[in-house]
């Protein structure tokens, strides 16, 4: 079980892995961000922390199952001259689910949420439908990291092992990020429209038309650099503004 521990490469594999899986995860913690928010704030640690533990409790599981996560990847039927696989099935419902939400979300964000009645009642329900929504996704977003990680290593315990830090490591992050996105409205939006691009990836790849992560990742990063630079310019604005209004009056 620990022959790995001796092999060079294996450690490699870890390293890789491990910094891998943080960017794939990258999707996840802003799924899980915007959810978050809309929870009163003395419960959104506690949903982060659960929703992040069953997203390294579903890659473990569909790790210590790799034959049934591999047989995921044999044609079920075919459509319109398309083979559908079960994997196919996963990323094309999860990629119509993140496109439902984000969507509900930026109407939300835009509109107002509707009132709900029954404040106490309405946080539970809230609380456990976040949870159950972390949990849905998590299967999407867990099913193309196991598989990668299957794809790079050659020994379970080194896949465990860096899906556990990868986690440790976007737990500590997740706090920081869902601050970051709750104050900022501008970058809540950018965050949603991530969503949206990353559920038309996941149709995309579930109709077999392959989408590289790289344009994607690139796609997300310069616009969040972006966003970054337009809200340090209204930062040093800001009191330049405020000075001017108290010079005219």
């Amino acid at each position: 079980m620990f022959e790995w521990l001796v092999e060079p490469q294996a450690w490699v594999a870890l390293v890789t892995l491990t910094a891998l899986e943080i960017v794939l995860g990258i999707d996840n913690i802003i799924f899980l961000s915007i959810l978050v928010g809309r929870l009163p704030q003395h419960l959104r640690d506690r949903a982060r922390q659960i929703g992040l533990s069953l997203a390294m409790l579903t890659r473990i599981a569909l790790l210590l199952t790799l034959a049934w996560v591999m047989s995921l990847v044999e044609p079920l039927f075919t459509v319109l001259q398309q083979e559908i696989s079960g994997r196919d099935l996963i990323l094309l419902g999860g990629g119509l689910f993140l496109l439902a939400k984000a969507t509900m979300e930026i109407h939300n964000s835009l509109e107002g949420p509707e009132e709900e009645h029954g404040k106490t009642r309405a946080i539970a329900a809230g609380f456990l439908s976040i949870i159950t929504q972390i949990a849905v996704i998590d299967i999407v977003f867990s099913l193309d990291s196991v598989i990668t990680a299957v794809g790079m290593a050659e020994h379970v315990p080194v896949m465990v092992l860096a899906i556990v830090l990868a986690m440790v490591v976007m737990m500590v992050m997740a706090k920081a990020i869902g601050d970051f996105v709750d104050q900022h409205p501008t970058i809540k939006m950018l965050a949603l429209s991530f969503l949206v691009m990353i559920g038309m990836a996941l149709i995309g790849e579930g109709m077999d038309m392959h989408i590289p992560k790289g344009y994607i990742y690139f796609a997300m990063a310069f616009s969040l650099v972006v966003e970054i630079l337009n809200l340090r310019m209204r930062a040093r604005r800001a009191p330049l503004v405020l000075h001017k209004r108290l010079d005219e009056n």
